[in-house]
């Protein structure tokens, strides 16, 4: 048997060559750029590459630091912790997680008693709130967006609705989609009621009348930042209850304050889940995700085990605390919402001066610049995103290139992004539109 080595070779290639290697095709395909970005080190919202070039971090490692990379305060957590106890199996019994399961219901509305269910992920949490809620209701049908994500999983990617994520595999059954009310190139136009109607005929010709839930993201995030426009997501919850079916709302991209309103994107649109799920800013890169759940209808699980091997992991616990903390003491949510609103004008004020960019959308931190070749039919530009999204790494941002066209470039950056970042981000944005003008790519 080889010896294991125990140091990490840094040279570019050999990163790239041993990734190529040993990762299976599953795992090596959602690569973005063209050259490999190869990170080694980060500090709140910046990001050094392995050559030491810096980098501002506008997508938060895909939504997964939350309130900065190495944040002193998470690291100290997690250090404490680790040196007491790396691992408590959820057999066993050890405060760091019954803490902030507590502290995780209370940010909830109050009237209910909420319960948490710790898991690994996001995609593992979508799984276990489909079961939850077709053993809770005994119905079986559930309702997904189109153009949503709600994780890769063999159950999740039943109910995504981004393509690229669905595997030409058989797919879990009794799941129906309906038009997501997209207010930019929704099939109804603008408006919340023709989406609200779909919903009726969704349940009337493609369900059994009998729903289990509806999952909705209240920000449509890898779909390419579509929020959901006012009175929908309450609306579609008095259907769906209506219909015998919970509410699921999934807060793994929009929640931790991102939007800038509040802790939980729902609170913005006057409904109270059934079921909400939470992920990756929760740990701020430490894997952990968690249901957040009614009583009533965690008890419908009682007569089975459901166990996740690292769900309620102390280490993933302790850092998760330490960020609902800092969110709190720091004022993240409202910084959220000023630096974001800064944000958001230059993009719109970069949107007078290219007519490449067809819309600008979102709120606080997750913001939005879709490209289109004609303002008028809206056609998608991927070719054109993909040269920007190019050059925006070489002007130093690290953001996304999404949305079911590939011409949404999305941006969600940590909590802790300042207002003196904002100019530089603009100047990098503005940068790369210029190249892409003088690269006539027609």
């Amino acid at each position: 048997m080889n010896e294991i080595a125990t140091d990490v070779d840094w040279s570019t290639d050999s990163i790239i060559d041993k990734r190529d290697k040993y990762y299976a095709a599953s795992q090596r395909a959602f690569v973005p750029y063209q050259k490999p970005l190869i990170l080694k080190k980060g500090k709140m919202q910046y990001c050094w590459d392995e050559k030491g070039n810096k980098l501002t971090d506008l997508l938060g490692m895909n939504l997964c630091i939350s309130v900065g990379h190495a944040h002193p305060a998470v690291v100290e957590a997690v250090t404490e912790q680790v040196k007491n106890l790396t691992h408590c199996t959820t057999m066993f019994h050890h405060p760091v997680p019954a803490h902030l399961a507590e502290e995780l219901a209370a940010t909830m509305p109050a009237g209910h008693e909420w319960v948490v269910h710790f898991t690994n992920s996001g995609a593992e949490a979508i799984d276990l709130a489909m079961m939850m809620s077709r053993a809770y209701t005994g119905n079986h049908d559930i309702i997904a967006l189109r153009n949503s994500y709600h994780g890769a999983t063999y159950g999740a990617q039943a109910v995504t609705g981004v393509h690229g994520f669905r595997h030409n595999v058989a797919q879990l059954s009794n799941i129906t989609f309906a038009a997501e009310p997209n207010q930019y190139r929704g099939i109804f136009g603008e408006g919340t009621d023709p989406y609200l109607d779909e919903i009726d005929r969704t349940i009337a010709y493609t369900t059994s009348g009998a729903l289990a839930a509806m999952l909705i993201e209240p920000v449509q995030g890898y779909g390419g930042i579509i929020p959901m426009p006012a009175g929908y997501m309450k609306g579609a919850a008095e259907k769906v209850r209506a219909a015998g079916g919970l509410m699921i709302i999934d807060e793994v991209q929009s929640g931790f304050g991102k939007t800038g309103d509040s802790m939980w994107c729902f609170d913005s649109h006057d409904v109270v889940p059934d079921i909400m799920i939470i992920a990756k800013g929760l740990g701020n890169g430490i894997p952990i995700g968690a249901v957040v759940v009614k009583k009533e209808i965690a008890e419908s699980m009682a007569g089975k085990f459901i166990f996740h091997t690292y769900g309620a992991n102390p280490v993933a616990c302790a850092a998760a605390r330490a960020v609902l903390r800092v969110i709190r003491e720091d004022d993240m949510i409202n910084n959220a919402k000023t630096v974001g609103a800064k944000l958001h004008e230059g993009l719109l004020q970069l949107k007078d001066r290219y007519d490449i960019i067809g819309d600008v959308r979102g709120r606080g931190f997750m913001q939005a610049v879709e490209l289109v070749k004609d303002r008028d039919t809206k056609e998608p530009a991927p070719d054109h995103t993909a040269y920007v999204f190019e050059r925006t790494r070489e002007h130093g941002l690290i953001l996304s290139k999404s949305g079911t066209f590939k011409n949404v470039l999305r941006m969600v950056p940590p909590l802790c992004l300042q207002m003196e970042d904002v100019q530089p981000v603009l100047d990098a944005y503005d940068r790369s539109f210029a190249d892409l003008e003088k690269a006539n790519l027609g």
